[in-house]
């Protein structure tokens, strides 16, 4: 009898530890819709076409990335399937393919959507759905709001920011200037616009002499860039994406203008920008800048260079080195995958933010030296840090520290 109540005794015990190991089991993993043992469902939203087309580069580099990351067994097991629509830069068609990701393909969330004014569209609609608006390619201040808007975060340096350090360069070099701004007018170029004032403090009035804003439906920029020219202006500030960047650069170099001229991160590409504007006609201009310039010899024996160049080789031989699109979508992919990883099998739209937000000193195989992510609960700016660089040659040369373009900082 002891020995039938022992082996009782034992077969219970061994059930109540196999129910508990598998209630644990099924414990470990939660999913949200779009999340399965085998799959990671991803939105995003790119212009492939429209004014801002030349970005569309990025969103097909994150397709070549991930498929790589998939061909190499996925994240912890599981493959991503990477949908991306394209809105043209248009905002009503950003709503309707953020609508369509989220409703009917269900991702699990919309991952880089790109654009200001389009991520402007669908920023009230995705924090009311609870769907990640993750890394989204805009600066602008606003996506950096966690306690309004906790299911959206930015990735890139903050246009403000950005733009407070041409204001300390301008001060330092040139105090006595007279400041010309060409800006697009959306939330984008008042963003940039704003840093600037913001950094020029008690000077802003005396010193911006002439503001023209653009629209992106005009076919080109050229009448504003001969009207800032007649206002006799030293310093031009170009706020513009690269279409229209290539245009400047053109026009001002036409009209025999010669300012210092600071053009803004996101048309600093020289593959979609200086190479089409004219090299010759982009001698000096400054700009600044987070991540790495493969055409720059400097980084010929960089490891982090290296692997970037063979994924190029191997997996996206389409890609353009010379493109900084290429280099964004690859930096903001491979900063996806580390939050994934961190997710582990709790692949919840919670658990990807409260992830993201977790980010401790990450830093992409493209970052400049001395760049770093980190996020928090309450900083969902992951990168604010940047360095000036100027336009010689072919290339952008790097000059000065690594600044921070936080109020402040």
């Amino acid at each position: 009898m002891p020995f039938a109540t022992s082996r009782k005794a034992i077969a219970s015990a061994a059930l109540i530890m196999l129910a508990a190991s598998s209630s644990g089991a099924s414990a470990q993993k939660k999913y949200d819709t779009g999340a399965t043992d085998s799959e990671i469902k991803i939105g995003n939203i790119m212009p492939y076409s429209g004014p801002a087309s030349a970005y569309g580069v990025i969103g097909k580099t994150e397709a070549a990335y991930f498929k790589k990351i998939n061909d190499a067994g996925g994240i912890n097991g599981r493959k991503i399937n990477f949908i991306s629509y394209d809105d043209g830069y248009s905002p009503p068609k950003t709503v309707e393919q953020a609508r369509k990701l989220v409703e009917s393909d269900e991702v699990l969330f919309i991952f880089n959507p790109l654009g200001t004014p389009p991520n402007s569209a669908i920023h009230k609609y995705m924090n009311s759905k609870k769907v990640p608006q993750l890394f989204v390619a805009t600066g602008a201040a606003k996506w950096n709001d966690p306690k309004d808007f906790p299911w959206t975060m930015g990735w890139q340096p903050n246009y403000q920011s950005e733009a407070r350090i041409y204001a300390k360069y301008i001060l330092k070099e040139k105090p006595n200037g007279k400041i010309a701004v060409l800006y697009q007018n959306d939330d984008y170029g008042k963003d940039y616009l704003k840093g600037l004032k913001d950094g020029l403090g008690a000077k802003a009035a005396s010193m911006i002499t002439a503001e023209e804003s653009y629209e992106t439906t005009e076919p080109t920029v050229d009448d504003h860039i001969v009207k800032l020219k007649s206002t006799g202006a030293d310093i031009f500030v170009d706020i513009t994406t690269p279409k229209f960047a290539a245009q400047a650069i053109r026009k001002v170099a036409e009209t025999e203008w010669k300012p210092l001229h600071f053009l803004n991160n996101v048309s600093a590409s020289v593959g979609s920008v200086l190479k089409p504007a004219g090299y010759e006609n982009g001698q000096g201009i400054i700009s600044a800048a987070y991540l790495k310039d493969p055409s720059e010899p400097q980084w010929d024996n960089d490891s982090g260079m290296k692997r970037f160049l063979e994924f190029l080789a191997k997996d996206y031989p389409e890609g353009n080195k010379l493109d900084q699109s290429t280099v964004v979508g690859y930096g903001v992919a491979q900063t996806l995958v580390q939050v994934l990883k961190q997710c582990g099998d709790d692949l919840t739209r919670e658990n990807v933010m409260k992830q993201a937000a977790n980010l401790k000193d990450f830093r992409t195989e493209v970052l400049l030296p001395g760049i770093v992510i980190n996020t928090s609960a309450t900083d969902f700016a992951p990168i604010s840090q940047l360095q000036l660089m100027k336009f010689e040659g072919e290339k952008w040369k790097l000059f000065g520290d690594v600044v921070s373009g936080e109020v402040g900082g």
